[in-house]
């Protein structure tokens, strides 16, 4: 059976339920695609968990960022991966390792194994998909501005 991604209701619930989104892969670099859409879906009103080796230890979006997602002290529920798709498949199992409950990757990025790890280990998978524009379209503002 081909991979298939959720419905839009069914994207609808899992951003309505999200708490903390790690992404992996975001940089502090804000002319970035991962820092554009980190920053949009914070002042949204999610929680942004920023995880990039390169920058461990600093702070990007105001929030400290980790070298990987098991060094994340508290729990998450999207993995926003913004990562080349050869890199996704062991981003899987680690966010299997760290009980995730969605494996998003953005836009442009697709990996069979990662969706088949994530699906394997209770995780709903999204491939090619930016969560901005599915946040966008899907949920009214969470910020309470």
């Amino acid at each position: 059976m081909s991979f298939e991604n959720p419905t839009r209701d069914e994207i609808k619930k899992i951003l309505e339920n999200a708490g903390n989104i790690a992404v992996v892969g975001l940089s502090d670099k804000t002319d970035r695609t991962s820092y554009m859409v980190a920053q949009a879906m914070q002042s949204r009103g999610y929680r942004i968990i920023p995880v990039n080796p390169a920058a461990q230890g600093k702070q990007i979006l105001g929030e400290t960022c980790y070298g990987s997602l098991k060094d994340i002290p508290e729990p998450v529920d999207i993995v926003n991966v913004f990562r080349r798709s050869e890199y996704c498949a062991d981003v899987a199992r680690e966010a299997a390792d760290i009980n995730a409950h969605v494996l998003w990757l953005q836009l442009g990025i697709v990996n069979d194994e990662a969706a088949a790890i994530a699906e394997q280990n209770g995780m709903r998978a999204i491939m090619d998909r930016c969560i901005k524009v599915e946040e966008a379209v899907t949920q009214p503002d969470r910020s309470g501005k």
